[in-house]
């Protein structure tokens, strides 16, 4: 329904790359590069600066950006108002995550929705929780699920499961030999945290302060932005974590990394939110009802 080349450029937009954009859009490399050409034409104007093999948005690429996101969800919103005349759960879902949650929970979650829905299409969106909220505020997502609470006064917060949290070392660390680790056992081990803005990074700094670690005990060598990263630095032997048991499965069991309780535990919860205001199509509805019933969450719960 949309422009065929807002789209276009939505995507490279995106992507940052014209060779994933046409391999996301089933089209050819030349196709998606005339598609763009012809909307910079349209507009008279470079939506894209092109150096070295890379491509950056101009100041105008980033307002048609703008634009064109907002274009394409009302284009969705309306198709999805006007699909529900007929009775049908049908088209483009736009769902938010966080990374714990797009990369462990979710594949299965909306595989085993689309079999419900086969009319769907769900479009995620991975970041941390704070990008997240800030989105499904903007209206540019349905809905998100973030990995802490939601501090957004604009938002309707759900609990949708819970998760645990543990440390993880390399195998010959001292604090292997732990079967559980306090957080004063942690104090001054050197530490390997999330980013700020991300939920886990949020969870942890309130579990160290209520109890009794405030941030300067802590040692605080490194901040890294991906989870990859900091599973790779504490194979290394450069300090200890504290991640998501989920995410660690397989490199426990190979060997590459041990992960110990916490004493007390931490758990945290994680979170649906979407606007109080948005319209709630059939199809959100449906998206909604289906994580209530999913077995996936409620036995994590």
């Amino acid at each position: 329904m949309a422009d065929r080349r807002l789209q276009v450029f939505y995507t490279v937009a995106r992507q940052l790359s014209f060779t994933k954009a046409a391999e996301q859009l089933f089209m050819t490399q030349p196709a998606v590069t005339f598609q763009v050409k012809q909307l910079e034409e349209h507009f008279n104007t470079r939506l894209f600066e092109r150096s070295h093999g890379k491509i950056s948005l101009t100041p105008a690429g980033e307002l048609a950006l703008d634009y064109a996101e907002r274009i394409l969800n009302l284009t969705a919103e309306m198709e999805g108002r006007i699909s529900e005349l007929t009775g049908q759960v049908s088209g483009p879902l736009l769902i938010g995550a966080s990374t714990t949650i797009a990369e462990y929970m979710l594949p299965r979650l909306l595989g085993d929705f689309k079999q419900r829905h086969p009319e769907t299409q769900a479009r995620l969106t991975v970041a941390n929780t704070e990008t997240i909220e800030s989105k499904v505020a903007e209206h540019t997502l349905d809905l998100g699920l973030i990995e802490a609470p939601s501090h957004h006064p604009n938002l309707v917060t759900e609990v949708c499961c819970e998760d645990e949290l543990v440390m993880i070392c390399a195998p010959h660390s001292a604090l292997a030999r732990h079967s559980v680790v306090s957080p004063r056992d942690l104090a001054k081990e050197p530490y390997i945290s999330r980013e700020s803005g991300s939920g886990t990074r949020e969870c942890i700094d309130e579990y160290f302060r209520a109890n009794g670690v405030s941030a300067d005990e802590l040692n605080l060598v490194m901040e890294l932005g991906s989870r990859e990263a900091i599973k790779g630095a504490v194979s290394a032997g450069l300090g200890f974590a504290i991640v998501s048991i989920t995410t660690v499965a397989k490199e426990v069991k190979l060997g590459e990394l041990t992960a110990v309780p916490l004493d007390p535990p931490l758990r945290r919860q994680l979170s649906l939110v979407y606007p109080q205001e948005k319209f709630r199509s059939k199809l959100l509805q449906a998206f909604l009802d289906f994580l209530d019933t999913s077995p996936l969450l409620t036995n994590r719960i």
